[in-house]
C-alpha cells in the first residue's frame, strides 16, 4: 500500500514531534546538548534497505537497536547506526576513548538506552497522536545486516518500512542513524487510516 502525498507529510511531521520529543529526553537524562534531525521521511521495502542505509562496515554490518511493538498496529522500529558512528556516539556519551576496550564493553548498553529513548519517544508520539495504544517488549541490540532486523518478526517476506534518516548533532559531532518502522501488511494500512482520521478532524 502506498501512501499519497498528504499521508507521507501527515506521517512526516509525526515523525519530528516525535525525535524531538527523543531529543528533550536525551538532553534531560544526560546533560549534553544533544539535537535530532529528521530531514527525510520514506517508504521503502526491506530489500531496498541497504542501499537506502548507505555505508556499512567492512563486513556490511550495522549497529541496530530493536524494539517491537504490538497493538491496533504491529511490528518492529528500530535505531540503526553505521559502525563508526554508533562508535563516536558511544565516546561521546560515555567519555572514553574510540578504539579501546572499555568503549566496547559500554557499546552494547550505551546504545541500547539510547536506542529505547529515541524510540519510546518516537512511538509514544505516534501512538497518542494517533490514539492507537501501543505495547512494547524489551528493546534488543545487535550488530548485522539489514536482513537480521526482521528476521522471525515479521510474517511478510519484503515488508514496507517507514524511514527516516536521522542527524544526531552531539557535542560537535556529525553522527548519522536512521529510525527504522517495520510494519506487518495490514498494520500499514491501520495506520494510514488513523492518519487519516485525524487529518480530517483538524
Amino acid at each position: 500500500m502506498k501512501p499519497s502525498g498528504r499521508q507521507l507529510d501527515a506521517l512526516s511531521e509525526l515523525m519530528n514531534i516525535g525525535v524531538g520529543r527523543a531529543a528533550g529526553m536525551l538532553n534531560e537524562m544526560l546533560g549534553s546538548p544533544i539535537e535530532l534531525v529528521v530531514p527525510s521521511v520514506k517508504i521503502c521495502r526491506i530489500s531496498q534497505l541497504t542501499s537506502e542505509l548507505g555505508h556499512a562496515g567492512g563486513d556490511g554490518t550495522y549497529a541496530f537497536v530493536r524494539l517491537p511493538f504490538r497493538g491496533t498496529i504491529h511490528g518492529t522500529a528500530a535505531l540503526v547506526f553505521p559502525p563508526d558512528s554508533a562508535a563516536q556516539l558511544v565516546a561521546a556519551l560515555t567519555g572514553e576513548e574510540p578504539g579501546t576496550p572499555d568503549l566496547d564493553t559500554v557499546r552494547a548498553g550505551t546504545l541500547s538506552e539510547v536506542g529505547n529513548i529515541v524510540i519510546n519517544g518516537v512511538m509514544g508520539s505516534l501512538g497518542n497522536l494517533l490514539e492507537m495504544p501501543l505495547t512494547y517488549e524489551l528493546p534488543t541490540y545487535f550488530e548485522g545486516s539489514p536482513d537480521h532486523l526482521v528476521a522471525s518478526r515479521i510474517s511478510a517476506p519484503d515488508p514496507t518500512m517507514l524511514l527516516a534518516h536521522t542527524r544526531f548533532a552531539v557535542q560537535d559531532l556529525e553522527i548519522k542513524g536512521t529510525i527504522l518502522l517495520v510494519f506487518e501488511v495490514r498494520s500499514f494500512g491501520s495506520l494510514l487510516g488513523a492518519v487519516d482520521r485525524v487529518d480530517s478532524s483538524n
